[in-house]
């Protein structure tokens, strides 16, 4: 009797220190893919969506259309800024048209005919104000309408001669810089009207899309989610005291949890993670002074792994 009393006693504190020990437990991992984001450049309305979640996108493919109406009336702006600029430009280069020319000319001959009398009369009037035949009065006057018809006549050969030979080359180069640098601010609108298309630069699954039709979407804004293909890998985060048995390019095998597949792979990297990184295991036996890494292995069988669901929970 007392003998089995003292087997039910140990059987009891066994139990218990079965239960006060905590087992050893796996080594958890998530599957992992790489991922890519689409924003749109310039801010606007979505109009179109051509692109499903879980489509698979090629390269250079129109992922969706955005309404960017202050962009259009920049665009006409733009565009009268470029037409007066290069009319600005023209008239500069090509200096005055063959009508002005010959009103030049019609006036330059009047101005002359009225000089050359002016001329004849002065001339009469210092002889006769010579022999004091005039008054002073009437030689004054004599006098200024010589001088205004001289420099009426310097005047319209000057604005010929350079209606003539055009204008100044500094002028011509002012005019050529204000045509390229509105042509400049025209380019800089179209570049902007292109990008209310989103247009995806790499293939990719679509995973999600953040905004539907009639949302505002701003720029930088990431509208569309999704992963790389062939870029499945497998996380873990190993404690400094377990970090010793991975080495890089070593093989190993993995089990998905899920669905029990095993699979094999190399790992690619081991490194060391900072204390506020993503740890994968969901109940990690490290102590805290510990540091943790990072062992990221790559799958053989690549386009098995593709078929595997992200972040589901593996195994080593």
């Amino acid at each position: 009797m007392m003998n089995t009393s003292f087997k039910s006693v140990l059987f009891v504190l066994v139990l218990a220190a079965s239960a006060c020990s905590k087992p050893e437990k796996s080594t958890e991992g998530k599957i992992k893919r790489e991922t890519l984001a689409f924003a749109p450049k310039v801010t606007g309305r979505v109009l179109k969506i051509y692109v499903k979640e879980g489509d698979f996108v090629k390269e250079g493919d129109t992922l969706a259309m955005l309404d960017v109406p202050e962009v259009n009336a920049k665009l006409s702006q733009a565009k009268g800024a470029v037409k007066a600029a290069g009319a600005q430009r023209d008239m500069a280069k090509n200096g005055a048209t063959e009508n002005q020319l010959k009103q030049l000319r019609a006036k330059k001959a009047g101005i002359t005919e009225q000089f050359k009398f002016a001329e004849k009369s002065f001339s009469r009037a210092k002889a006769m104000f010579a022999d004091s035949m005039m008054t002073p009065q009437a030689f004054d006057e004599a006098t200024a309408k010589y001088n205004g018809a001289k420099a009426q006549l310097t005047a319209v050969n000057a604005e010929y001669n350079e209606a003539e030979k055009g204008v100044r080359i500094e002028t011509r180069t002012a005019t050529q810089g204000q045509a390229e640098q509105a042509l400049g601010v025209l380019q800089e609108v179209e570049v902007a009207l292109s990008e209310r298309y989103i247009i995806a630069t790499n293939d990719m699954q679509v995973e999600t899309i953040s905004l539907r039709v009639g949302e505002l979407a701003t720029a930088g804004y990431p509208l569309f989610n999704g992963y790389l293909p062939n870029t499945t890998y497998f996380r873990f985060t190993i404690p400094e005291s377990k970090i010793a048995a991975y080495k890089k390019g070593e093989a190993i095998e993995v089990t998905v949890l899920y669905n029990k597949e095993k699979l094999k792979g190399k790992i690619q990297t081991v490194k060391q993670l900072t204390r506020y990184a993503d740890i994968t295991a969901a109940y990690p036996n490290y102590d805290v002074e510990e540091a943790v890494y990072e062992v990221k292995i790559i799958p053989d069988d690549i386009q098995a792994a593709e078929k595997l669901l992200v972040n589901a929970t593996t195994i080593l």
